[in-house]
């Protein structure tokens, strides 16, 4: 069950790049709870992916100290979706509930900058992924998805309050 779990149910088993594909399929899961099931769900999916890969990592890493095996993509499904939570809050605030159909820019920079903040890891992504142990599997994808969600709020205020001036 922990193997399942950390792969996300066997993304992270694809070829190449499985951190990508972990990171395209959280989108489409996220952008399917967000509209069917509401922004409140996204928030409670994402804190509870989040507890859940925290709690797998430290099973599945306990005897691989300093490992991060790129087959476990748990990680880059909750990064990915907290930088999912910034356009789907501005647009649950908003009152527009069919947003990723509507305003896909949202939903692909959330996605371009995480994976832009995964793979370069700068200032804090790059200090938690150097830690070397289970909490740095997860903690690096957890700041990448916050860069990435501050990334697209301030893109959409310069596209919408520069560009489209």
């Amino acid at each position: 069950m922990i193997r399942v779990l950390t792969t996300f149910f066997g993304l992270g088993l694809l070829r190449p790049a499985p951190g990508t594909w972990g990171s395209a399929g959280a989108v489409a899961l996220g952008i399917a709870i967000d509209r069917f099931l509401g922004f409140p769900a996204l928030v409670i999916a994402t804190f509870l992916v989040t507890c859940v890969g925290f709690l797998a990592c430290r099973v599945a890493l306990a005897d691989r100290p300093g490992e991060d095996p790129s087959e476990i993509v748990i990680d880059e499904v909750a990064g990915q979706w907290l930088a999912l939570l910034f356009p789907a809050y501005a647009f649950w605030q908003r009152g527009l509930e069919d947003w990723a159909v509507v305003a896909y820019p949202g939903w692909v920079a959330a996605f371009l900058f995480f994976r832009l903040f995964d793979i370069w890891k700068p200032w804090l992504v790059g200090r938690a992924d150097r830690r070397g142990d289970w909490q740095g599997v997860m903690l690096d994808d957890l700041w990448a998805g916050l860069f990435a969600g501050l990334a697209v709020i301030v893109a959409a205020g310069v596209a919408h309050g520069v560009i489209m001036r």
